[in-house]
């Protein structure tokens, strides 16, 4: 018989440690990343290649969606996934909500305390504080998103269309990657996008990154078995080195005075992160063919106890991103008021790592506690 999650859907056969890992590092990457002027940045993805914590994020929660439904989906449960799906929208949404309204009086109580505007112009929350019953409906509606809380409006949008997605991938799977891709070009084309409050469009276009996205729940749902023997091939693997070493010389020209022909400039540029540019996304493609050629599946190292910390990072994914995005605007205050030179800046963004992992850790022992006492007339055996 197959195993059953808490929820009642059939489980997938094991837990793939690498997403675990993969999401921890990504965790750390954002926290450092919307930290301004940090040194300790520079570990980050962003500065040695197109892509960065963005494209992990989207890739592993499809990937994840993929490998944790796909057996209940196949199973014949497909109305109890979609259901408990849409559960899981809600509680992003509350917690997107919340997240909101506690940054936000985060920003506005160290703006008004300091009386520096920096803040609200910086994480573009100036309007909110001049018509809060305005914006509220705004941010409500999703319309209305401070920096850095981008993300997680993406999210949501994308969990939400999982069960088509889901669905696809049982009867037609390859069909639906490529209406994934039309639907990518066409977006592409015609400049689709969701509407910003008061202006603009959402900075991460859900009809572009679900690309990505179906990507993930197309190798999560077990097809990516289909191309295993191209992406093990060779030629692949040069071809993923090559765009790798083409992405790092490029964006070291972002660093230092090195000039590139005008002609491959105009083939480069715009690099587009709102609608998912290409050379992102094979930038991403690329590290991933390296990462699976040496990180399989039963990589003794992911057992390691110099890893837990990460791993269990990544295990926590939601609640840690709000704590980051918290401790990303402390580290901020802290750097612009109070001591800004490399040491503090050092020992701010690893104090954030470590508090991430202490939290992280917690958590993980909150969740091994039961949900249930046992019942008065069960025996010791039952009872444990």
């Amino acid at each position: 018989m197959a195993d059953r999650n808490d929820t009642g859907l059939v489980a997938p056969a094991y837990r793939d440690l690498r997403l675990d890992l993969m999401r921890g590092i990504g965790q750390w990457m954002v926290f450092l990343d919307h930290i301004p002027y940090d040194i300790v940045s520079w570990l980050t993805l962003r500065n040695y290649g197109f892509s960065d914590a963005a494209e992990f994020f989207v890739f592993i929660s499809g990937y994840t969606a993929g490998f944790v439904y796909g057996p209940a989906v196949r199973a014949g449960q497909f109305l109890p996934a979609a259901k408990r799906l849409l559960k899981r929208v809600g509680q992003l949404y509350i917690a997107h909500i919340l997240l909101f309204l506690v940054f936000v009086a985060q920003i506005a109580r160290a703006a008004r305390r300091f009386d520096n505007p920096m803040y609200g112009n910086e994480y573009n929350i100036f309007l909110f504080l001049e018509h809060p019953d305005v914006m509220i409906g705004q941010a409500l509606l999703l319309k209305f998103k401070p920096v850095d809380l981008d993300v997680l409006p993406l999210y949501i949008v994308l969990v939400l269309m999982l069960p088509i997605i889901l669905f696809g991938m049982l009867r037609r799977p390859n069909l639906t990657l490529v209406g994934s891709a039309i639907l990518l070009y066409l977006t592409r084309r015609y400049d689709w996008n969701l509407p910003s409050f008061p202006g603009g469009n959402w900075y991460f276009n859900p009809f572009a990154w679900q690309f990505l996205f179906v990507i993930g729940v197309w190798c999560g749902f077990g097809h990516v078995a289909q191309i295993a023997k191209l992406i093990q091939s060779r030629a692949v693997f040069i071809a993923a080195l090559a765009w790798i070493a083409f992405s790092f010389v490029i964006v070291m020209t972002w660093h230092f005075p090195v000039k590139i022909p005008a002609w491959l400039i105009h083939i480069i540029y715009p690099i587009d992160k709102s609608d998912l540019d290409m050379f992102r996304l094979f930038h991403f493609l690329a590290l991933a063919v390296v990462f699976v050629r040496f990180v399989p599946r039963d990589w003794p190292y992911l057992k390691s106890p110099y890893l837990r910390p990460i791993i269990l990072v990544g295990q926590n994914s939601l609640p840690i991103f709000c704590l980051g995005v918290f401790l990303s605007f402390a580290a901020h205050w802290f750097l612009a008021q109070v001591e800004g030179d490399v040491f503090a800046q050092i020992v701010v963004s690893f104090a954030g790592m470590f508090a991430m992992v202490v939290v992280a850790w917690a958590l993980s022992k909150f969740k091994e506690l039961p949900d249930h006492f046992a019942s008065p007339e069960s025996t010791p055996a039952e009872a444990a």
